[in-house]
Formats: C-alpha cells, structure tokens, sequence
C-alpha cells in the first residue's frame, strides 16, 4: 500500500503484466533470469553485505562492460552514448 501511495503522490501510474505471461515485460525478466543464473545461483553468500558487494560488481559488468547481441555487441552504456 505504501509504494502505491507514493506512486500516485508522485503521478506515476503502476501497470502490471497479466499474471502467467512474462513475455509483456521480456526486458526485465531477461535480466532477472541472468541476474539470478550469474548471481544468487553461482555464489553462496556469507552476509547481506556480500550479496551486495557481488551484485554491484557484476550489475557494473553488465551495464558498462560486457557486449550484449541486442545492442550490437555494445555495452548498455557505451550503447546509450552512441545514440545520442
């Protein structure tokens, strides 16, 4: 109830995927899938801080260094300089 408040106070309208069809938001769960594949299956963690340390290692490697086929073989960031 919170979030749902703050997004009306801040007129942002929340829209969410009908129920057993991730395929109307494929973006996001591609990258929940390979977070999940890449992070929380490979690693066993030892504390919360681990867990945040290793995901803004690899979320860095993901946006700014690791090539992505959709993107031409561009990093995320690298692909959003070229745009503009």
């Amino acid at each position: 109830m919170a979030f749902q408040s703050w997004a009306q106070a801040h007129h942002i309208r929340l829209d969410f995927i009908q129920p057993g069809l991730p395929a109307q938001n494929a973006y996001i769960e591609r990258f929940n899938r390979t977070s999940r594949e890449e992070v929380l299956d490979f690693y066993l963690f030892a504390s919360l801080q681990e867990v945040r340390a290793i995901t803004e290692n690899w979320v860095h490697t993901y946006n700014f260094l690791r090539p992505h086929d959709t993107l031409g073989g561009s990093a995320p960031v690298a692909y959003l300089s070229a745009a503009d």
